[in-house]
């Protein structure tokens, strides 16, 4: 990884914990990714400009319905994904992760190309690894976890072959 783009993520990672993020991100985030997905027909995402991210949909777990999150990302190899339900460091799980527990065939959109993906919760096993390779990606990303007094779940997001 350039050091340029090192950088700039360390700037978007700090910003991103700070609590003014933790208290504006939520209202004005989800907004805003709506309007330049709709302006550029689901190719480009905001958060994508700066930062891997997705459009996760996946079916409601109480309601049956299909829904959409803007997510983050970390590439793992084999086009796997990991994905964190951080929440904005809040003292709740985001409904997306209960989805996913729920129906874990999910479809990933990257780029406007949607990928269908089975979602694996990582276990107690494996969690401190997976944590310190997100956290070479994103430093302090951690930080979520502690700031919200909860244990964040996170997904592994492999994908599948059509009509599987």
């Amino acid at each position: 990884m350039s050091s340029l783009l090192r950088a700039v993520r360390a700037g978007v990672a700090w910003f991103s914990r700070t609590r003014f993020f933790r208290r504006v991100g939520p209202k004005v985030m989800p907004p805003l990714e709506r309007a330049i997905a709709f302006l550029t027909g689901g190719r480009v995402q905001m958060s994508g400009l700066l930062v891997p991210s997705l459009v996760l949909r996946t079916i409601g777990a109480k309601s049956g319905l299909e829904r959409e999150t803007a997510l983050m990302y970390v590439p793992e190899p084999g086009g796997r994904m990991l994905v964190t339900g951080s929440n904005f460091a809040r003292d709740t799980h985001p409904a997306w992760t209960a989805n996913l527990i729920a129906h874990p065939d999910a479809v990933a959109v990257v780029r406007g190309r949607a990928i269908p993906v089975h979602a694996e919760l990582i276990g107690d096993d494996e969690r401190e690894a997976v944590w310190e390779y997100i956290q070479r990606q994103w430093p302090g990303y951690r930080g979520y976890e502690r700031a919200s007094g909860r244990v964040l779940r996170i997904f592994r997001l492999t994908p599948r072959r059509q009509g599987a």
